[in-house]
């Protein structure tokens, strides 16, 4: 094996139906190149939440070599997804009084200090606690405050939180497998980094990863997360409906769906027919035909019990009005024929699929939307976001949300010219 080197990123992605690992490099040019990757079938992962220890640890350490073994570099620590549900998105706000006087540095952070202050203990475990946008007398959405002349500076402080003991159970597993633990980034924060442009996240979408056990469903704005909610289905839901509905094992369900399965019926599901495996182990003669349409009426089942309840996640997050432009799937469920077209007839507004973007040399079998948030983390990890946890006690979540709605502020500032 190689040495370790300079500007490596190591994404490690623990999700509820595989693990995957990636292994990149800065380029010269700024480019982040991907040098290997690795993916095993997640074992000990129920809705997110780790089940069985030692079965999670022996997953990961697997992934991990396998994309050691393809760059020729031995890594020791990595950026780690969380996607369990109990993430809360909040924004603390707050201001000091300057005078009129010159912005310089240090007002910039005795302004963080006093904001890192307003993030009261509730219980939780802060993941993300990021500086977003400024104020100046005012004035929202100030991106580089130093030196401007103002009377009142103040700040957004982005706030992403979840319950303390499956973060604490995640650290453990990835430091059992003799790895060192660089972050623990929310899956949502990640992936929109990966699938989203930075135009989309400015003006406003929404972010829906369809994993295989947890939906995730997050609005974006004015550059930033400002609201998520986690729905306890997923793509592996439909999986097991199929089973069920058909009599056969999970492997051969997950086979019937992803070839045979589509969200969007056709006049020739009815005369197109497909092979179903009994539950037993194959053998010759252990199949039946059935008709495609019986398929994808269970799929649409499903699918019209979590559409619906995305669609009242988007309301309760007050993704409405001119921030409602667009909606993109990402996740393995995103994979589904026809998805984008249904989900657009369900929610009303433009859906597209996300797909990992800017990595240099990512291989075809891990380009698809399942893998937007492996790339997520590595461009988390490659722009160095500034964050204030370090000075935050261990368990700290912020108390109060900023006054008016986060969403409606970015409107405001959106409208007065920024």
């Amino acid at each position: 094996m190689a040495q370790q080197r300079g500007n490596l990123i190591t994404a490690l992605d623990i999700g509820s139906s595989k693990i995957c690992a990636l292994i990149a490099e800065r380029a010269d040019g700024g480019d982040m190149q991907v040098l290997g990757t690795g993916q095993r079938e997640s074992k000990g992962i129920r809705r997110g939440y780790i089940a069985d220890m030692e079965a999670t640890e022996v997953a990961i350490r697997e992934a991990v070599e396998q994309a050691e073994r393809i760059a020729g570099i031995n890594i020791d620590d990595v950026w780690v997804s969380f996607s369990a549900g109990g993430l809360v998105s909040d924004v603390a706000s707050v201001e000091v009084e300057l005078g009129g006087q010159r912005i310089d540095q240090e007002d910039i952070d005795e302004l963080l200090a006093a904001g890192r202050n307003s993030i009261d203990p509730d219980g939780r475990m802060v993941l993300h606690a990021q500086p977003t946008l400024y104020t100046l007398d005012g004035l929202q959405g100030v991106k580089k405050p130093l030196g401007l002349h103002a009377d009142r500076l103040g700040v957004d402080i982005h706030v992403v939180a979840a319950d303390p003991s499956p973060v604490r159970n995640l650290d453990l597993c990835v430091r059992s497998a003799h790895l060192g633990v660089e972050a623990i980034v929310a899956a949502p924060v990640a992936t929109g980094m990966a699938s989203l442009s930075e135009e989309e996240r400015e003006l406003g979408v929404a972010l829906v990863e369809l994993g295989a056990g947890v939906t995730n469903v997050s609005v974006f704005a004015g550059g930033m997360l400002v609201g998520l909610t986690s729905i306890p289905f997923g793509a592996a839901d439909i999986t097991d409906d199929i089973s069920s509905a058909f009599g056969t094992r999970r492997a051969h369900a997950e086979r019937m769906k992803c070839f045979h399965g589509s969200a969007m019926t056709s006049p020739r599901d009815n005369h197109d027919m497909i092979e179903v495996g009994g539950a037993a182990a194959d053998r010759e003669g252990d199949t039946r035909r059935v008709p495609r349409a019986a398929l994808i009426a269970v799929i649409r089942t499903r699918l019209d019990q979590l559409m619906g309840e995305i669609a009242g996640a988007l309301k309760a997050l007050g993704f409405s009005g001119p921030i409602a432009r667009q909606v993109v799937i990402t996740g393995g469920g995103a994979e589904l024929k026809g998805i984008a077209d249904y989900a657009q007839g369900v929610l009303g507004r433009p859906v597209r699929v996300g797909r990992p973007r800017g990595l240099v040399g990512l291989p075809d079998a891990h380009g698809g939307p399942a893998f937007a948030t492996l790339a997520g983390l590595t461009h988390f990890a490659a722009s160095d976001p500034q964050d204030l946890r370090e000075a935050l006690p261990p368990a700290q979540v912020v108390h109060r949300a900023v006054s008016g709605g986060i969403v409606q502020r970015l409107m405001a500032a959106f409208k007065a010219g920024y």
